[in-house]
């Protein structure tokens, strides 16, 4: 079984994506691609870009407001009848 990715880069493959928007300008200034081909391909990296974004802005608040759990402490839900 593989570990799962702990950093952002590998987990959402961030290097892959930045080499493909590099190869596509590559290939645009190289005219194997159309204008519109590298408009849409760069308008699809900007979206993944931007989901990228809000889960690591999800995260942070995430981590920002979250409480230690207190160990020993009943199950949720349960309440202390004593």
């Amino acid at each position: 079984m593989q570990d799962a990715p702990t950093d952002l880069g590998d987990r959402y493959s961030l290097d892959m994506i930045v080499r493909g928007i590099a190869d596509d300008l590559l290939a645009l200034r190289a005219g194997t691609i159309s204008i519109k081909d590298a408009q849409a391909r760069a308008l699809l990296a900007k979206q993944y870009m931007n989901g990228v974004r809000l889960v690591i802005n999800a995260r942070k608040s995430l981590e920002e407001t979250a409480r230690p759990a207190a160990i020993g402490a009943g199950r949720a839900g349960e309440q202390d009848h004593g």
